[in-house]
């Protein structure tokens, strides 16, 4: 068994292009399986316990492969847009968007999928993570009071996106049914003192902007990808005021921030703060020092930055009329001392009109 499972491995990693290239850079160890990583699973399987956004599972401790059982419902849900706006969600587990699944490159993966009582729609599941024709879709349709189940083994570590697959896809993720899935590379990420998990989505609404009641969706606005709202973690205000996410000035926070789409590019950015590490796909490469990370639609990002000053920070959708404008705004609460040698006020006050003398600067007996 386990020299099949070896081969298995070999096989699918050859097929992805990662065995035998001389033009491929070299990976940084463990984020990739090799038969040495990722054998047969040890220990009783592990129920994930899932929570709902913007939380994040704890980091993986254990340093071998498990069986991870991932128990997910899709739940149709009329909830809240924005102030006074209601919409139909389409959702995993009732949130949007659906809890974060954290897992160990080499874990061997069973996703099992109900669709709920109450549902009008069937659902799936593609995860991005699936190295398996449609990412498990085809394996997970369930209609209503149904349940499917599939099986895959976590052969690359990064983040990735998760969705409803079901046709018309766009529609399905248009209605918030997505969510994101890390797998950690074998000896886990750099430690951080917080996590946090953010995505944003559009919502293609009949009604303008902030216009109250119960909207649907306006399928000529999806088509032309014009949304009305661009949010994070499903709903204009959902990490501003007293959802805002909380840190303290010295701590570094680790952001896990993907994009359901379905159509815009974001370009991730907080006022204020500069990115010490970013893995900008998702994947192994890490960049450093960058000020705005560009994320597509099914994609994600892992952002880290050390918190060296207080005060709240906005995080952003830097294409700003969707900051201002469509919602994709979110803050970031710093509490701790000030720190004048990093950051002050210096002056702010008239000066003189163009063509006036200012007044003489005062001498000074030094140089």
């Amino acid at each position: 068994m386990k020299r099949i499972l070896a081969t298995a491995i070999a096989l699918a990693l050859g097929a992805a292009g990662f065995a035998g290239s001389t033009h491929a850079s070299p990976l940084p160890a463990g984020w990739t399986c090799t038969p040495a990583l990722c054998g047969a699973p040890q220990g009783k399987p592990i129920v994930e316990h899932l929570l709902p956004p913007p939380e994040v599972p704890p980091p993986i401790t254990r340093r071998y492969p498990a069986t991870v059982i991932v128990n997910l419902e899709a739940k149709e849900v009329v909830g809240k847009l924005a102030d006074g706006v209601k919409y139909d969600f389409y959702t995993f587990d009732g949130t949007v968007p659906g809890p974060m699944i954290r897992v160990r490159v080499g874990d061997t993966v069973e996703i099992r999928l109900k669709n709920a009582h109450s549902d009008h729609m069937p659902h799936n599941i593609d995860l991005h993570a699936v190295m398996g024709v449609g990412g498990g879709a085809a394996n997970s349709i369930v209609i209503p009071g149904h349940e499917a189940a599939f099986a895959f083994k976590a052969l690359h570590a990064g983040l990735y996106v998760y969705h409803c697959a079901m046709a018309p896809a766009a529609v399905h993720i248009a209605n918030g049914m997505y969510g994101a899935i890390l797998v950690e590379p074998a000896d886990g990420l750099p430690k951080v003192d917080k996590e946090f998990y953010v995505m944003q989505g559009e919502f293609y609404t009949k009604g303008a902007y902030m216009q109250p009641g119960l909207q649907p969706l306006d399928m000529t606005k999806l088509l032309d990808e014009q949304p009305t709202y661009v949010v994070f973690n499903g709903r204009v205000g959902s990490l501003t005021g007293e959802h805002a996410l909380r840190a303290k000035e010295g701590q570094t926070v680790r952001f896990f921030f993907s994009n359901g789409g379905p159509n815009l590019t974001s370009s991730f950015h907080m006022i204020g703060g500069i990115w010490n590490t970013v893995w900008p796909w998702g994947g192994s490469n890490e960049d450093h020092n960058v000020q705005t990370i560009s994320v597509p639609p099914g994609g994600s990002t892992i952002a880290d930055m050390k918190l060296v000053v207080p005060g709240t920070f906005m995080l952003v959708d830097h294409a700003a009329v969707r900051m201002f404008n469509k919602g994709a705004l979110g803050q970031l609460v710093v509490s701790g001392p000030e720190q004048p040698d990093l950051y002050r006020r210096l002056w702010n006050k008239p000066f003189p009109p163009s063509g006036t003398s200012p007044a003489p600067a005062a001498a000074s007996s030094t140089h």
